[in-house]
Formats: structure tokens, C-alpha cells, sequence
């Protein structure tokens, strides 16, 4: 069985990476994730590195009025978590700008060694913080899907975590939703990336593994891998997320190719999958 309605979406853009994740307990989460990107969509790729997060604010407070204005059939507001990767400028080189809202994650793999850039806005997450359990624990953990952080659902202002580090040919960005993370722990990702000859075949991989284990969440998945940096200090590499059944809408922006000397090509797709799993705010 699929989902009546894929909550996610993501958008592949030379030098601009996006993902959403409808929540899934409130109605229409699939407009709130497509609304959110469309207007993140705008944001610049190769600028500065503070005019590109005030970029980025801004354009958050438009989603959120935007989704704001989602109906629904209930008193549920519409909401969606994301996060996002945008090359911009830094002291002339350059760098990645990785943003989240939730618990929709970004991952860098350098030098053989996986990290987490993002920190979830979760319930699961704070307790890891505090030492309550370990990161294995909250992965399980029946509190998972209740975010402290969301764009819509009813949150006044959206508040985004930043992270900015400098490229390097080879580095691998991987940005998901937790339909990824809720079924595969980060070794076996990190082994799968590691294992994988191009970004296709690592995102045909992962996708693959979380179905196998019956995701009960929608998988998306968008991989990028790090050419050669530019003798002007933009970045060639690749990017693709993988497809299950169902193709996302065109206005989502996941299925837009293209190559420029600001960043990497690609084309995004949603795997959908059957559950009943929920993300509700805190």
C-alpha cells in the first residue's frame, strides 16, 4: 500500500539542496511541505554568507504566513519541518550554509567519517541533551515524532539552526527526511554512502533499505557529492534522490535538472510508503 498524500518534498537546484516533511498528524502537511519549498526556492546560491541567511529568515517568515493560509478540515494547522544546503561566499571561498527546522536532517560525509550537521528540534533530541538516553534510544523511542520546532502548525515565529563549513572536493552531503533515519541507524547510512559508486546508486541504496524494513514514514532522500572546486570558488558535484512509486508534483521543484558553475545537477523523487507514523509539535 502507498499513502493517499507523499508529505514530503525536495528540490535539487545547482548549488541549492531542499527537503520538506509534511507532518503527517495534521492535514495537508503535502501543501505545507510544497509551499515551504516554493518559496525557499528564491533563495540566492553564491553570495555572502550573512546576506544569504538573512536570505533565508526571510524567506521562512514568508513560508510560514504562506502555509498559514492552508485550510484544512479540522483546527490541525497545516505544518512542515525542513532543512536546506546553499553554497555561498566566505572570505573569497567557498562554503556550504545548512539550515533546519524539526527533525528533516543533513548529514556530511568527509574523509570517510559521516556527521550530522543538523540538530533536531525534537522531544527525543533534548533528552539525548540532557543525558537521558542515548542517540540509539531517541532513533526507537516512541516520543520520536514529536517536534519542538516546525514551519506552520500553529508555531508564531520560525526559528532556524545555521551551519556554515567550507567545501572540499570529495565531501558527500545527504539530506533526508526521518522516514530515512527512523529505519536505518547512521552506520549502516554511513556504510551505504561509503559503498555507494555515484550518488544515484547511493540514493537507489538507502531508499531500498529503509522499504525493506517496511518504512512506515515517506523516504526522501537527496545526495550530493563534491567535484572539483572552481577557479573562481564555486563547486561541481551531483545530486539525485530516488523514487518509489509515485512521482512528486512539477511546482514541488523536484524534478528540475541543470548544471552551472555555482553548484550541483540533479533530480529529486519520493519514495511513498504506507503508516501511521505522526510529527506533532511540542
Amino acid at each position: 500500500m502507498v499513502r493517499e498524500a507523499n508529505e514530503d518534498a525536495a528540490l535539487v537546484r545547482p548549488g541549492l539542496f531542499l527537503l520538506a516533511d509534511g507532518m503527517g498528524g495534521h492535514e495537508r502537511g503535502e501543501v505545507a511541505s510544497a509551499v515551504a519549498l516554493g518559496v525557499l526556492a528564491e533563495l540566492p546560491v553564491g553570495e555572502g554568507q550573512d546576506e544569504t541567511r538573512t536570505a533565508v529568515d526571510e524567506l521562512l517568515v514568508q513560508a510560514q504566513d504562506a502555509i498559514a493560509e492552508v485550510d484544512t478540515a479540522s483546527d490541525r494547522r497545516a505544518g512542515t519541518t525542513t532543512t536546506g544546503a546553499v553554497l555561498v561566499t566566505r572570505d573569497d571561498a567557498p562554503h556550504w550554509l545548512v539550515f533546519n527546522i524539526g527533525d528533516s536532517r543533513t548529514y556530511c560525509v568527509r574523509d570517510g567519517v559521516m556527521e550530522q550537521v543538523t540538530v533536531d528540534h525534537s522531544q527525543v533530541q533534548e533528552f539525548v541533551d540532557a543525558g537521558m538516553m542515548t542517540a540509539e534510544q531517541a532513533r526507537v523511542d516512541p516520543r520520536r515524532n514529536v517536534i519542538t520546532r516546525a514551519l506552520g502548525a500553529g508555531m508564531v515565529t520560525p526559528r532556524a539552526d545555521f551551519f556554515v563549513f567550507e567545501t572540499e572536493p570529495g565531501d558527500q552531503l545527504m539530506l533526508c527526511s526521518d522516514g530515512l533515519t527512523g529505519e536505518l541507524p547512521d552506520a549502516e547510512i554511513a556504510d551505504i554512502l561509503a559503498g555507494s559508486a555515484t550518488a544515484v546508486d547511493a540514493v537507489d541504496a538507502l531508499v531500498e533499505g529503509a522499504l525493506a524494513l517496511g518504512a512506515h514514514d515517506n523516504v526522501t532522500v537527496v545526495v550530493v557529492r563534491v567535484g572539483a572546486v572552481g577557479d573562481e570558488g564555486t563547486v561541481d558535484g551531483a545530486g539525485e534522490t530516488e523514487a518509489g512509486e509515485d512521482e512528486p508534483d512539477d511546482d514541488t521543484g523536484t524534478e528540475e535538472n541543470g548544471t552551472d558553475d555555482n553548484g550541483a545537477d540533479g533530480e529529486a523523487e519520493s519514495a511513498e510508503t504506507d503508516g501511521t507514523t505522526d510529527e506533532t509539535d511540542a
